[in-house]
């Protein structure tokens, strides 16, 4: 299996990993899940960690096939978008994103100018659908759980697994955002573990437990033996556990600015008569 040279960035406040995924062969890359930084207190954007990746592409000369989304994040806006207008290259999401817009169109209560029918990306995967990052090799799972639209993108002997698994000393991600199951969640980490043992995971955060540093690489293998959300358990069990968990847990402070922007596939709104952008927030809602 080839063996695609992968480099994460970590965006410290949101605990999120961003990922370039490069062919090393052919010198073209894949950039996933990209940050776009907000600040909640100001409702300012700004650039800082996608202009970092972008840096790293030019630098080393490489050449971007795709810009891929995951799923619509919950808890960092997407730069996807942004780079888009950078290199020129296709962004790509799961085809699931459509009933992930239905359903924040209804909690929004947004107009009939947004269009939920994915047309904001260049490329709705679904399940088993294939492509190539430069010589490599990808294909897609559907991994809903944590969201509706979830997706693995597997390239080489790489899985970017996002929000399903985390690092083995952590866990799993949380599944109690709207369209979210922990019961579906279960079924989806199982299918990412029948992946070869060795098959490198690549998380999409890291909360640091104990203070130690930063990690976002594990295997299927150590995932297996070290997970504490994996030990002995089967579905019922892990529905139990996770929504313990969940219940225990806040609404991910950018929840609501985010999905405003994630599902627009990472444009802003549109600047009104004033020359201003606004976000929307249901109030009560949560």
């Amino acid at each position: 299996m080839t063996r695609p040279e992968v480099v994460g960035f970590f965006d410290r406040k949101t605990f999120s990993v961003q990922y370039i995924c490069i062919d090393i062969e052919s010198g073209r890359c894949a950039i996933i899940d990209p940050v776009l930084n907000y600040d909640e207190a100001s409702a300012t954007t700004s650039t800082e960690s996608a202009d970092e990746i972008a840096t790293f592409v030019k630098k080393r000369g490489l050449t971007v096939d795709w810009i891929l989304d995951t799923h619509p994040h919950a808890d960092h806006l997407s730069a996807a978008f942004y780079l888009q207008g950078i290199f020129d290259a296709p962004r790509g999401i799961g085809e699931h994103v459509i009933d992930v817009q239905k359903l924040w169109k209804n909690i929004y209560n947004f107009g009939d100018d947004f269009k939920t029918d994915g047309r904001q990306w260049d490329r709705l995967f679904a399940d088993g659908d294939t492509f190539t990052v430069g010589n490599l090799d990808a294909r897609v799972m559907h991994s809903p759980g944590h969201t509706l639209a979830s997706i693995t993108y597997v390239i080489g002997d790489a899985a970017f697994v996002h929000d399903t698994l985390f690092q083995p000393d952590f866990g799993t991600a949380r599944a109690d955002f709207p369209g979210g199951d922990a019961a579906t969640l279960y079924r989806s980490i199982q299918a990412i573990l029948e992946l070869p043992d060795d098959t490198r995971l690549f998380t999409g955060h890291d909360y640091m437990p104990d203070g130690r540093e930063p990690r976002w690489e594990s295997t299927v293998a150590e995932q297996r033996a070290n997970n504490p959300h994996l030990q002995d358990i089967d579905e019922a069990a892990y529905v139990a556990l996770r929504n313990k968990r969940d219940a225990e847990l806040p609404l991910p402070a950018l929840m609501l600015a985010a999905l405003q922007i994630n599902t627009r596939g990472g444009r802003l709104p549109e600047p009104e008569d004033n020359g201003t952008a606004y976000l929307k927030i249901p109030l009560d809602r949560f």
